[in-house]
């Protein structure tokens, strides 16, 4: 069974993988290196050339190659639950954690990352979290089999809750 770990970008999805992986000793993947590696561009530069609907087929494509995979830590990117096809096929060999924490929490955990364009482009940083997370909550929802929240929680009890719902 894989660990598939969704929630939005900086609830903590890539460092908890890596502990996880370390603790289990299993592979850590993540959705959107492996959707650098197949575009040869990073997300900024694929988004700006093709657009959004172009990064999420790749992803979609991504997705279906690591659900047939076993034993996996899956980071998946913020936005990979938007496609009902991409949940289908990681619940089928995994298991779904919606990793959460506050919009503030996440303002300040992502404030410096250059690697993902804006997703509306149009409004503040702090408004887009809000309006995004609102969109995708049913989403979330929808596709977790368990919730973990990562708010003012060490690295240590957030995988240690993983690994008792494993």
């Amino acid at each position: 069974m894989n660990v598939v770990l969704i929630g939005y970008r900086g609830t903590g999805k890539s460092t908890i993988g890596k502990v996880l992986a370390a603790r289990l000793g299993r592979p850590l993947v993540s959705t959107d290196a492996e959707v650098v590696k197949l575009a040869g561009h990073a997300i900024p530069a694929i988004v700006e050339q093709h657009g959004w609907e172009y990064f999420r087929d790749l992803e979609s494509k991504v997705c279906q190659e690591l659900a047939v995979r076993n034993g996996v830590i899956i980071d998946t990117g913020g936005g990979a639950i938007l496609r009902p096809q991409n949940v289908e096929v990681l619940k089928q060999t995994g298991k779904l954690f919606w990793l959460t924490a506050s919009v503030e929490t996440i303002a300040k955990r992502i404030g410096t990352d250059t690697q993902r364009p804006s997703l509306t482009g149009t409004k503040s940083f702090v408004d887009e979290i809000q309006d995004v997370l609102h969109d995708r909550l049913p989403k979330y929802q929808a596709a977790a089999d368990a919730i973990i929240e990562t708010e003012g929680r060490s690295l240590t009890q957030v995988a240690d809750e993983i690994l008792a719902q494993l």
